[in-house]
């Protein structure tokens, strides 16, 4: 008995271990209006051994898509990035003008004050795939709209 309870444990362990690897700070997501069908989700990441973020996966939308907002010639476009590299010990942060997760198809009004579960899908060095489970917080439909206007305007 006492030895299955040490392999048992072991195993939380090793699970853990890895999961603590992939640091989640700050997670929020815009709120919506009636009828919207999009918005984003924001949040800090960072990797103690390095990783990649491979994809995201929410049951409020259809689709959910790591995008990057860039600068070219004068124009900001956004494309979809399918890697997204967590360097080792770097911060790297999805935020609006930045790197963000498209959340598309919404099936849900966001409301503010409400979470929305993601599960963010993190490759390892050793190839494998794993799942972070995150809950970021609903914040209201203008929250760091000032921010994102920052980046969009053209002076």
């Amino acid at each position: 008995m006492k030895l299955n309870l040490v392999v048992a444990l072991s195993a939380c362990f090793a699970t853990a271990a890895w999961g603590a690897d992939i640091n989640v700070k700050a997670a929020w997501a815009r709120g919506t209006v009636p009828a919207q069908q999009v918005s984003g989700a924001f949040m800090d990441l960072t990797s103690k051994t390095g990783a990649v973020l491979v994809g995201v996966t929410t049951p409020v939308a259809a689709d959910a898509e790591v995008h990057e907002m860039r600068l070219e010639g004068g124009v900001m476009k956004m494309r979809a990035a399918p890697r997204l590299d967590l360097p080792a010990g770097q911060t790297v942060s999805l935020k609006p003008g930045g790197y963000h997760i498209m959340l598309m198809g919404l099936k849900q009004r966001l409301k503010a004050g409400e979470t929305v579960p993601l599960t963010l899908k993190i490759e390892r060095k050793d190839k494998k795939i794993d799942s972070v489970e995150v809950k970021a917080e609903i914040r209201a439909l203008d929250a760091s709209v000032g921010e994102a206007h920052g980046h969009m305007h053209m002076h």
